[in-house]
């Protein structure tokens, strides 16, 4: 189930706990943050990447018409990966991008946690979200010790993706909140 939690950046002091799919969307939007749930497709557990970019192409195309994002992958990790760690690492510090990060859970989990306006928007995605959080946005990600997920990517240009590091200890102080 999905989750928002905010919390003030000083403080820590707990603004809002939210399972609610409109509450989370009217929440994130003030900080141009997108968050979606669409239906999920139906295919077997595991089903094969090019499976779940297809069942999903009607959405993606919409979507992409919108925000004129150019093109769609899809990225898998579960606990067996062996690079999980190093890849958790990588963007458990908070950083910037220059384009857009888009992503929808077609199975698992993560939290996209960012730092805007004085407070810290956990948004714990789960199957059926669909986030976008905005370029230069300040924030970090977290799939938890086991991660597992397959996710859609969206993207114009990949290297937009780059991970620009802000040298703070924020994302130190504000872990993500696991279900």
């Amino acid at each position: 189930m999905s989750l928002l939690t905010i919390r003030d950046a000083a403080t820590g002091a707990e603004l809002l706990r939210t399972t609610d799919a409109a509450e989370i969307a009217a929440a994130l939007a003030p900080i141009n943050v997108r968050f979606e749930r669409w239906p999920v497709a139906d295919l077997p557990p595991g089903a094969e990447a090019d499976a779940v970019l297809e069942a999903y192409r009607p959405q993606l195309d919409a979507f992409m018409g919108d925000t004129g994002a150019g093109t769609a992958d899809v990225i898998k990790l579960d606990p067996s990966h062996p690079q999980k760690d190093a890849m958790r690492q990588k963007f458990l510090a908070e950083h910037t991008h220059t384009e857009d990060e888009v992503r929808f859970f077609h199975e698992g989990s993560g939290n996209f946690i960012i730092h805007a306006d004085g407070k810290v928007f956990d948004a714990h995605c789960t199957r059926g979200d669909l986030i976008s959080v905005p370029a230069n946005a300040q924030h970090w990600f977290d799939a938890g010790a086991e991660p597992s997920f397959t996710v859609l990517r969206v993207f114009t240009d990949t290297t937009g993706w780059t991970p620009h590091y802000t040298g703070t200890d924020i994302s130190g102080r504000f872990p993500a909140v696991m279900r």
